[in-house]
């Protein structure tokens, strides 16, 4: 048995999990009618992004089961002790890898969120889970919180927030990824910026689309 797949957090999953599914933004006219040209056009926009994403607050917007499986499977394959996390929202991604370092002996994840209310929430499940030990979550610009007070090497890093922030996110914790480190960012594809970036030989990562969802890269150098 892992931490990951017993009680009190294997339960909690599967009812955040239910939660999500039953109330989903395109549950909301506001959502299911705009145009998915528009929706990309929000989540590309660093301009615009704020808005767009305050009024998600209310939904959690969770990795799917799949990938939080993956992110605990990595972190506890690279025996992660460091992990930052860029969006945590109801703090479902931030389970997943909070179990992983439990199991992996300890350790200390950096999550960040700009929304109060999904702050309060995670923390909430985090307790719930009891994992509330291992985490740290700054509430506020994940450019401002995520640049300064970062462990010296970093294991592991989520990007799970405003797509058009992944790359600014990435520029800000890469000096203290370890090589071999492990980047999971999620729909990329909104984020183009960033997978040229990835893709470059020349900025020493490797990457691949692990699934339509989900771009796997590490660090190599």
């Amino acid at each position: 048995m892992t931490t990951l797949t017993s009680a009190p957090v294997a339960p909690l999953l599967d009812r955040l999990f239910a939660d999500a599914e039953a109330r989903h933004p395109m549950t909301d006219p506001e959502f299911a009618d705009m145009p998915a040209e528009e929706r990309m056009r929000l989540m590309r926009s660093k301009a615009e992004y704020r808005a767009f994403y305050a009024r998600l607050k209310d939904y959690a917007l969770p990795v799917s089961r799949e990938a939080g499986r993956l992110l605990y499977m990595l972190a506890r394959a690279t025996r992660a002790r460091t992990i930052v996390e860029f969006g945590t929202s109801f703090g479902v991604s931030t389970l997943h890898l909070a179990a992983a370092l439990r199991d992996n002996g300890g350790g200390r994840l950096i999550g960040s969120e700009f929304e109060p209310d999904k702050i309060a929430r995670a923390r909430a499940n985090l307790a719930e889970a009891g994992l509330a030990d291992l985490v740290e979550l700054r509430e506020g610009d994940a450019l401002d919180t995520l640049a300064r007070d970062l462990p010296e090497t970093i294991d592991l890093l989520l990007l799970d927030g405003a797509k058009s922030l992944y790359l600014d996110v990435l520029d800000r914790v890469a000096p203290r990824l370890r090589p071999g480190a492990v980047i999971l960012a999620d729909n990329a594809d909104h984020s183009p910026d960033y997978l040229a970036h990835v893709s470059d030989p020349a900025n020493a990562y490797l990457t691949m689309a692990y699934t339509d969802d989900v771009e796997l890269t590490i660090r190599l150098a």
